[in-house]
């Protein structure tokens, strides 16, 4: 049996030099709250508060992260209980086996750092999975679920979670966030996030009875562009009044482009009988990109924008588990060309935030950084999925600051549906801007108070101003 242990220093600098600044950084913000405006974490669970049923449906089930390479290994999706629901007791245990089997594969990857930092930190382990009993270790972790301290809002408590973004379809009645905004017994603020993709893509499957039901969900007639436009306004207003500080954006790619109201209302008309063509079907998601910034101009929502990710590449995954099963596969991305009508537009409107995220770390300092270094509502959006390790932040750390600076950073965005994972996450990107900036102490760029001054502003004041909170 070998040990999990977590070196205090990992992460930080290797150089001598630089490692004790870098200490002092991280130590001054490691316990400061953690703010998430955007991620995936079911509402439903935090306010049911009911205690999670094993280590399998805690750690496995819900992370495409962790799926999607142990499927790499030769282990299939049915084989991990991939959207299965609740497993009895004895697939559990053949799903969490499975994994402790198979942790050799997540040597190297981030997510070996935040399924360590979970086991160890929040749950005690000090048992490297694979090298002892798996059923043993799937009791330790059961035997703490099944204490009071490991229910949702008991862990909400002590990762020191403040603030914490859903993602919900804009028909959704948020009845679980009302619930939890109006019980005392919640001390963070979780809001909803609107999240309008599929209402923006006429070329998707089943897109009229979409927006039928945005129109009955919003009391408005969708059966005509003016009314389908108005729709939208009205769940926007719904969301922000159950708290929503954002609205995200994930398509192919990031044009936004305008058409006439009556060239847009034809090919709405078109849309909605199923007679539009797959270019008229792209131009009119352009366009509403375009008026979902005008939106965010009137009411204030954030607009976050992350292109250039090819959905469910595996047909027959999507086919037999549906998607975010680990199966999306980043593509190039071009914001420059792409997001020029809108920023002519809104780009210095003093309403508009928008966040630019990318799987491309090609546009970092290409394009991102200086968007952001021009634009007063554009900020860089923090490395997240497939960038969201060590190298990626650290070469984003370099590419974006040198150019935007610090202050058009969007902080830190965990991105995550694993629950647990949320204050690893934290931690490795606190650890992660300590050792950038001891590196600027180091090198005699940034005296040390002003390091202080910077990495405190990352894990709170930043989110808070770019996610206006």
């Amino acid at each position: 049996m070998a040990t999990l242990r977590l070196d205090p220093d990992r992460l930080l600098p290797p150089d001598a030099a630089v490692r004790p600044i870098a200490r002092r950084l991280y130590e001054a913000v490691r316990d400061r709250p953690i703010i998430s405006p955007h991620g995936h974490v079911d509402p439903a669970m935090l306010r049911d508060d009911a205690p999670f049923t094993d280590p399998a449906a805690l750690f496995i089930q819900p992370d495409h992260y962790v799926t999607r390479i142990l499927h790499a290994h030769g282990v299939p999706l049915d084989r991990l209980g991939v959207g299965e629901g609740p497993l009895p007791e004895r697939r559990a245990r053949e799903v969490w086996r499975t994994f402790c089997a198979h942790w050799p594969a997540f040597r190297g990857t981030p997510v070996q750092y935040w399924l360590a930092s979970e086991l160890h930190d929040s749950f005690g382990v000090t048992e490297r999975p694979g090298t002892g009993d798996p059923d043993a270790l799937y009791d330790h972790i059961a035997q703490r679920l099944a204490e009071d301290a490991y229910r949702p809002r008991a862990l909400l408590r002590r990762f020191g979670i403040r603030f914490l973004a859903t993602t919900d379809d804009p028909a959704d009645d948020l009845a679980a966030h009302a619930a939890l905004a109006a019980d005392p017994r919640v001390d963070a603020r979780i809001v909803p996030t609107f999240r309008p993709d599929r209402y923006l893509e006429p070329a998707r499957p089943g897109w009229p009875d979409a927006v039928r039901r945005l129109g009955a969900a919003a009391g408005t007639d969708t059966g005509h562009y003016a009314g389908y436009v108005a729709a939208l306004e009205e769940r926007r207003r719904y969301f922000a009044a159950h708290g929503a500080v954002s609205a995200d954006h994930g398509h192919a790619d990031a044009a936004a482009e305008p058409m006439t109201p009556a060239e847009a209302a034809r090919v709405y008309a078109a849309a909605l009988a199923g007679e539009a063509t797959a270019a008229e079907a792209t131009a009119l998601r352009r366009h509403m990109v375009l008026e979902m910034a005008r939106m965010s101009c009137d009411d204030g929502l954030v607009m976050t924008v992350h292109p250039g990710v090819y959905r469910n590449h595996h047909p027959a995954t999507h086919r037999a588990f549906g998607p975010d099963t680990g199966h999306d596969i980043p593509v190039a991305a071009e914001f420059t060309r792409a997001l020029r009508p809108l920023l002519e537009r809104y780009g210095t409107h003093p309403g508009l935030h928008l966040v630019l995220f990318t799987v491309d770390p090609a546009v970092y300092a290409r394009e991102i950084a200086p968007l952001a270094g021009f634009y007063p509502s554009v900020y860089a959006g923090a490395p997240w999925w497939f960038l969201d390790n060590p190298a990626a932040i650290r070469a984003f750390q370099a590419a974006v600051t040198e150019i935007a600076g610090f202050g058009r950073l969007s902080g830190f965005i965990d991105d995550t549906r694993a629950f647990c994972s949320i204050p690893a996450r934290h931690d490795m990107a606190r650890r992660l801007d300590a050792g950038f900036l001891a590196g600027l102490v180091a090198e005699h760029r940034l005296d040390e108070d002003e390091a202080l001054d910077t990495i405190e502003g990352l894990v709170s004041d930043q989110p808070a101003k770019v996610f206006k909170l």
